[in-house]
């Protein structure tokens, strides 16, 4: 009798997820934010991590692009997304906005796509909209460039006194 589920979802250290964005190839490599308070959860298959989600304060006072109004008091980034192989990283994105973000204590999520390397299609298909463009300067630490990107919200979003979408 096997004793271990066959999925689950679960939190990690930041140490062993970052293990795993490197292991997988994560573009962006491992989350390394001086000023992050975050949690990070993997989806398992029988006890082995298949793919990851792991959640961020922003790391300046409000979201890019505009959206002056998410600040770090109500809004939470999801950092990083990346999974073993091609299908998994929607699934633990759904996993996280369903099960994850309701108990974290913010109103809105939040996560940067680079615009140059993703389509966009796993936060849309997940109901999530786009709210902005942005672009990143130069990386203080590592010398890489910026890159163009969007950003998607899930949740409260709006600007105070609008009505929800």
């Amino acid at each position: 009798m096997n004793l271990i589920p066959p999925v689950s979802f679960e939190q990690i250290e930041l140490e062993r997820a970052n293990q795993l964005l490197v292991a997988w190839g994560h573009r962006m490599g491992a989350l390394e934010r001086g000023n992050s308070a975050g949690v990070h959860y993997a989806l398992l298959h029988e006890g082995r991590p298949v793919a990851v989600a792991m959640a961020s304060s922003l790391i300046r006072e409000c979201v890019g692009g505009g959206n002056r109004h998410l600040t770090r008091e109500n809004c939470i980034e999801l950092s990083r997304l990346c999974a073993e192989r091609p299908g998994l990283c929607r699934v633990a994105l759904r996993l996280w906005r369903e099960f994850v973000f309701p108990n974290m204590g913010y109103a809105a999520a939040i996560s940067y796509q680079d615009a140059d390397l993703h389509s966009g299609n796993t936060y849309r298909f997940d109901g999530w909209t786009q709210i902005g463009r942005s672009r990143s300067g130069t990386d203080g630490r590592s010398g890489r460039k910026g890159r163009n990107k969007l950003i998607w919200a899930w949740g409260n979003f709006n600007r105070p006194g609008d009505q929800p979408q």
